[in-house]
């Protein structure tokens, strides 16, 4: 039998999530893309088990209050899982909960919020990346909790699953 495969993500608030969900399915309809839940991935693709992650997100969230952070840019790349994304400065909250759940990435971490996976064609992707930085940049967003979730990259999109919630504390806001 095969590892159990998950992640840690970090949710925008449920309104902050509603309007991202909106762009993601804004952005599948146009390009034939497939629909996921929008989210920043703070450590992918692991075999940890789910009590190691979940007391990892809990011990993190009981430390990092929820926070506001402003969308950087809307950036294009040919990954399939960053086809199209809002990028992030690395904050401290956010540079904070990469290094105290996965501190052996910190060096790398590149904080976004993807809102279309898949190959697609260039120039319309240009051009709704224009679209979306003329809305999106300096907006902000709320993230509010951390979730161990069923993903990666050998799990159909369709399957990915939340299995563990944290909230982070209230007294950031």
């Amino acid at each position: 039998m095969s590892p159990q495969i998950h992640s840690i993500w970090l949710m925008p608030s449920a309104e902050d999530g509603a309007f991202l969900a909106g762009l993601v399915a804004d952005l599948a309809g146009r390009f034939g893309a497939p629909l996921f839940t929008p989210h920043l991935t703070v450590k992918g693709d692991t075999d940890l088990p789910i009590a190691a992650l979940a007391g990892g997100i809990t011990e993190a969230a009981a430390t990092v209050p929820a926070f506001r952070e402003a969308v950087a840019a809307i950036e294009t790349s040919d990954a399939y899982f960053r086809s199209f994304y809002a990028r992030f400065h690395t904050s401290p909250p956010l540079a904070l909960l990469k290094q105290r759940l996965d501190s052996d990435m910190a060096g790398s971490f590149m904080p976004h919020v993807s809102l279309l996976y898949g190959p697609v064609a260039p120039a319309p992707k240009v051009s709704a990346a224009a679209e979306f930085q003329r809305m999106l940049t300096g907006r902000t967003i709320i993230f509010d909790r951390l979730c161990v979730v069923r993903s990666g990259q050998d799990i159909p999109i369709s399957e990915w699953a939340v299995i563990e919630t944290a909230e982070l504390g209230k007294t950031g806001l």
